[in-house]
């Protein structure tokens, strides 16, 4: 991501978006989405509203630019993780552990922002928080339908529905041992479904 400088009007200073991206982020990800107020957001980030808005357009249009950089730098690299040489249970498996171990690394930012993204009650940020999580969701799917196209639905939902109760449990305090031994065993789980050895391409 490149540094854009953005002259703001009445300081000598340069505005720093790729800092300014990294506080909203901290800011969104601690608090949620509904309650930072753009208040917060300017005094967090050092400029007044004008400059503000002329940077972001709105509130939640800063939410969206905090996505994108919270999909490149702060979610799970489900990618890197399913395209892996080992088996997909284990991938799967890996997944889950990482997420536990990502939400519950900030004990101030716990959860995945995205995923309480899509709770909030700005239609527009809710929908931006949307698309991550949905796109999130077809590539776990899309990596288990090439190799067992007949599991790929209901494996891609159980993934996806122990990643948001990993997300809300991080939220509500429980600690990383806890978070860690239940995506172990939801991993357990799935390899009970795709055992090592079992048709497919694994």
């Amino acid at each position: 991501m490149t540094t854009k400088n953005v002259s703001v009007r009445g300081r000598p200073r340069q505005f720093d978006l790729d800092r300014a991206l990294a506080s909203a982020q901290q800011l969104f990800h601690e608090k949620g989405y509904d309650a930072v107020s753009v208040a917060d957001l300017t005094r967090t980030l050092g400029i007044n509203p004008p400059s503000f808005y002329a940077a972001f357009g709105s509130k939640s249009g800063l939410y969206a630019r905090v996505l994108d950089r919270y999909a490149a730098t702060g979610a799970v690299p489900l990618q890197a993780i399913l395209q892996a040489d080992q088996p997909l249970a284990v991938s799967l498996g890996e997944v889950l552990v990482q997420a536990a171990r990502m939400y519950a690394a900030d004990a101030a930012a716990t959860g995945c922002m995205v995923l309480e993204g899509t709770r909030c009650n700005d239609q527009e940020a809710r929908e931006a928080a949307a698309g991550f999580h949905v796109a999130a969701q077809d590539t776990i799917r899309q990596a288990i339908a090439e190799r067992y196209p007949l599991e790929a639905d209901r494996l891609a939902d159980f993934v996806s529905t122990a990643m948001a109760g990993l997300s809300a449990s991080a939220r509500h305090g429980q600690s990383l041992e806890r978070l860690v031994a239940t995506a172990r065993l939801a991993g357990m789980a799935i390899a009970q479904v795709l055992p090592a050895g079992s048709p497919g391409t694994d």
